[in-house]
């Protein structure tokens, strides 16, 4: 299947992460506190601790009109006293991505967000704990809101610049509304896209819908095997930073070693997202540098060629075994009624 000339820089878009702006990354990569100002989620519901996203970000599903508490940590591991401010702030998934709105853009969920706190002066090496209040209102309407309960600093001035850097880390807040049960979250996987780069750096785009009612945060490992010569190679981790809303579609990406042959090679998929995980494996060849390879269809365990013809030998044998039991009571009552006449 021909791709557009435009899919190449949308592959090695995804590919980029977190979706930071050059400017972000390059003051993240300069600047030494940024890396050691941190604010962590210190508790998760009691249903939801074996979901490793719950423990790292608020996710919730709450009735309209229910209030709930959650306690976070605030660290500073910096030479220096930090004053830091602390607020909550808008939030959206777009593009397959949880975009953080600029400085304290307010929406519907991050208004019901309160902390006890707004504002810490923290010295090297201290920390505060700091409650987060969630107060939903009773008319709140049915649906997933996003938020981020920020930790704010600010870089000293420098001499050689009129600038003054902000930094922030933050904690999200996935909040589904509604009555009853919270909604499944479930996912496909659909094909798998091989490319390199100009500089011969190969990767694979995974196709991925969201088929649930939460957003999903994607992450996972691909496997190689039965490459040239028998060759194997991996588990290479997912790059993260893919979120998917309800309903949403997007591609999931996974970079490897520029020395990798083309192949052709077996590729084994895993992705998750919480506690929701599904598979895939299919066959692909990398291209030469600056291309993009035939896209290859997955097959997971219900969906293999023997897979689909055990379920149909299944299938068949229940009918089948069905119409037996059917015909041979149909049988035994005619025999009883014979028996029985007059």
């Amino acid at each position: 299947m021909p791709r557009p000339a435009g899919w190449v820089p949308l592959l090695l878009a995804c590919l980029a992460g977190l979706g930071l702006s050059p400017a972000q990354a390059g003051a993240a990569a300069r600047d030494p506190d940024v890396e050691r100002i941190g604010i962590q989620l210190l508790e998760a519901p009691v249903d939801r601790r074996g979901d490793p996203r719950a423990l790292r970000y608020i996710v919730d599903h709450l009735p309209p009109g229910t209030l709930i508490r959650r306690h976070l940590l605030v660290v500073n591991k910096t030479a220096r006293t930090q004053r830091i401010d602390l607020y909550a702030a808008a939030a959206t998934l777009d593009e397959g991505r949880f975009r953080f709105g600029e400085g304290r853009t307010q929406n519907e969920l991050s208004s019901w967000i309160s902390l006890d706190r707004d504002r810490l002066d923290l010295p090297p090496g201290g920390q505060a704990r700091v409650r987060a209040t969630l107060d939903v209102p009773p008319p709140a309407s049915k649906g997933e809101r996003y938020a981020v309960i920020w930790a704010s600093t600010k870089s000293p001035p420098k001499k050689s610049a009129n600038v003054t850097q902000v930094h922030r880390v933050g904690v999200r807040v996935y909040l589904d509304i509604g009555i009853g049960g919270e909604p499944p979250s479930s996912f496909t996987i659909g094909e798998v896209v091989p490319a390199r780069d100009a500089q011969g750096v190969p990767s694979v785009g995974i196709e991925v819908r969201n088929t649930g009612g939460r957003a999903l945060d994607l992450g996972g490992t691909v496997s190689l095997s039965e490459g040239p010569a028998g060759t194997r190679a991996g588990p290479f981790d997912v790059i993260e930073g893919t979120t998917l809303g309800p309903g949403a579609s997007g591609t999931v990406g996974v970079r490897f070693p520029r020395e990798l042959a083309n192949g052709p090679w077996k590729v084994d998929i895993a992705l998750q997202s919480g506690t929701v995980r599904q598979t895939g494996t299919g066959r692909i060849t990398f291209p030469d540098p600056g291309g993009v390879g035939e896209p290859s269809p997955l097959f997971g365990p219900l969906r293999t060629p023997w897979g689909i013809l055990g379920s149909s030998l299944l299938a068949g044998l229940l009918v089948a075994g069905g119409l037996l039991v059917v015909t041979r009571r149909a049988h035994r009552r005619r025999r009883v009624d014979a028996d029985t006449a007059p």
